[in-house]
């Protein structure tokens, strides 16, 4: 099920000169940034964007994440951010990968977890809502 293509994703970014610190380093907290615009990329692929979490009652903030560096990247390279939906029935968890564009070597790993929280009430979901396995075609 979670090999279907809908379910993964891949951008290209080009570094640009504000996200790096005076080595010309990407500085450790934008690689969450990066993560980020991919997820939104994945999260929209199947119709549950947050504009789509939000007009459903529920709202998923981030309540775990992991990054591994494995190679530094630098201002203005090329990167593939890919990410990829590996868990939805409880949580979403997905898992990041960040290559360089050109060579596709891998520079960094991770993954966020989210929880469905309900927008009334501010209950976590303990189960992910219909709408979730709707928007994937699950349901």
């Amino acid at each position: 099920m979670l090999t279907d293509p809908k379910f993964r994703v891949e951008i290209e970014l080009a570094i640009p000169f504000h996200d790096v610190d005076s080595m010309g380093v990407v500085w450790h907290g934008n690689y969450f940034r990066y993560f980020e615009i991919a997820r939104e990329a994945l999260l929209k692929q199947f119709g549950y964007g947050y504009r789509e979490m939000k007009a459903s009652g529920y709202v998923w903030p981030v309540v775990d994440t992991r990054v591994k560096y494995r190679g530094a990247i630098l201002f203005e390279q090329r990167i593939g951010v890919r990410a990829q939906l590996e868990e939805y029935e409880n949580r979403l968890r997905i898992g990041y990968e960040i290559v360089d564009a050109e060579t596709k070597k891998r520079l960094t790993t991770g993954y966020t977890i989210q929880v469905a929280v309900n927008e009334k009430t501010q209950e976590m979901c303990f189960v992910s809502p219909d709408i979730l396995f709707k928007r994937m075609g699950v349901a």
